[in-house]
């Protein structure tokens, strides 16, 4: 059930969808004032505003270390899931946005500071096409030059609370050093996920939003498709947090 309202929920919370629905709420009705007209063309600049949404971002993201501040090899990196699609015609992975989480962990491995990496994701679509990330992410790191006795997958996990569970059940050493791996705006509910399963972890983000970008006239001014993209994630995860912190 839970699954089932947050998926609800992460539809209901998309920008483009109250924005849709403001629409066709001014087509129906029978008079339209300038008040009504203003109210959807300042909501929609809002949202389409990458200056606006940059910055709550960044107001939302966990702190960023570079690789020259860890300081220790890791047991297990971590990587968690939503970094990428399939492609059944060509029977490849597609990387997303999110792609800089497994980069960054092929790359830590192969400096040595990672011994293992734990990949966690199944499928997270409601209706399930049987497809698992994890799984299909085996090949490509492979074809990276992992060693095939230092992967790990977990595979049966659906949302993040899941992959701390899942993750909980494979590190059986209490011992074990873990780096969490994860994009910025998800880390804070990631943690979240992993500290509620006692689990003691580094961790490492990714796909950080860029502080030092520069302020062009077109971005600060000039609305922009993406910026609702954006926006969708960082609500996604504020609510999904905000969640997890109710119910767990």
């Amino acid at each position: 059930m839970f699954y089932i309202i947050s998926k609800v929920l992460s539809f209901l919370t998309k920008p483009i969808i109250w924005i849709f629905i403001i629409s066709i709420r001014l087509f129906i009705k029978q008079t339209i004032n300038k008040k009504d007209i203003l109210f959807l063309i300042c909501l929609t600049y809002f949202f389409s505003n990458e200056l606006i949404v940059d910055e709550c971002s960044k107001i939302w993201e966990t702190k960023h270390i570079s690789f020259k501040e860890i300081n220790k090899k890791y047991d297990y990196g971590i990587v968690l899931g939503g970094y990428s699609g399939y492609n059944e015609e060509i029977n490849h992975i597609n990387l997303n946005k999110n792609g800089d989480r497994l980069i960054t962990a092929i790359e830590l491995y192969h400096l040595g500071f990672i011994e293992k990496l734990l990949i966690s994701g199944g499928n997270g679509q409601l209706f399930n096409n049987g497809l698992k990330e994890s799984d299909w992410t085996y090949d490509l790191l492979i074809n990276l030059k992992v060693d095939s006795n230092d992967i790990i997958l977990e595979n049966i996990s659906r949302n993040t609370m899941e992959n701390a569970k899942e993750c909980k059940k494979i590190i059986s050493n209490k011992t074990s050093s873990l780096l969490l791996i994860t994009s910025s705006l998800h880390m804070r509910r990631a943690k979240f996920c992993f500290l509620k399963n006692n689990l003691d972890i580094d961790c490492l983000t990714t796909d950080i939003t860029n502080k030092k970008i520069k302020r062009s006239f077109n971005y600060i001014f000039i609305p922009k498709a993406i910026s609702l993209e954006k926006w969708e994630t960082l609500i996604h995860e504020i609510i999904g947090y905000l969640m997890y912190k109710l119910v767990y």
